[in-house]
């Protein structure tokens, strides 16, 4: 991902953010590449996707890249979707909906999944509309300091004997 979009698209997200909630997500002092440092570092999770039909994640801060257990090249790889269990899915569809509609909502919860498997619990998460400098659509992105892991869903042992 070349380094000017990265820029630009921190300062779409910051601004955004600042915009559509009423305060700023980091201490917006310095250049934009510092503020991309600080936002990078962070210690609550920001992760956004972009416009395509299936949303690919295109940023993810140092705690994101860590609790969803992916390399940056794996991140900006991905579909949003698969941030979540596919049975969670349908309602991961419906707060990314309201949050169109409304331009960001502040008390999402639900369930995520990592890379490799590992689920956690958001509590709180801010979701919001990015968009550019003309009021564009560019995308979505979220932000949240707390969650919990969970213990991997039951699995049935139960054997079916048809005779």
């Amino acid at each position: 991902m070349p380094e000017s979009f990265l820029i630009g698209h921190i300062d779409r997200l910051l601004t955004s953010f600042s915009t559509l909630v009423g305060r700023d997500l980091i201490l917006r002092h310095g250049s934009i590449e510092e503020q991309s440092r600080m936002l990078f570092h962070t210690p609550h999770v920001v992760i956004s996707h972009g416009i395509e039909d299936d949303p690919i994640l295109n940023y993810g801060n140092k705690t994101a890249l860590s609790l969803w257990e992916m390399t940056w090249d794996e991140l900006v790889q991905t579909p949003s979707r698969k941030t979540a269990e596919p049975i969670n899915r349908a309602e991961r569809e419906q707060l990314l909906t309201r949050t169109r509609r409304n331009g960001y909502i502040d008390d999402y919860s639900g369930v995520r999944i990592s890379r490799t498997g590992k689920r956690f619990k958001i509590n709180r998460a801010i979701v919001w509309n990015i968009s550019d400098a003309h009021g564009r659509y560019c995308g979505q992105a979220a932000t949240f300091d707390t969650w919990q892991f969970m213990p991997p869903p039951a699995q049935s042992n139960i054997d079916i004997n048809i005779q």
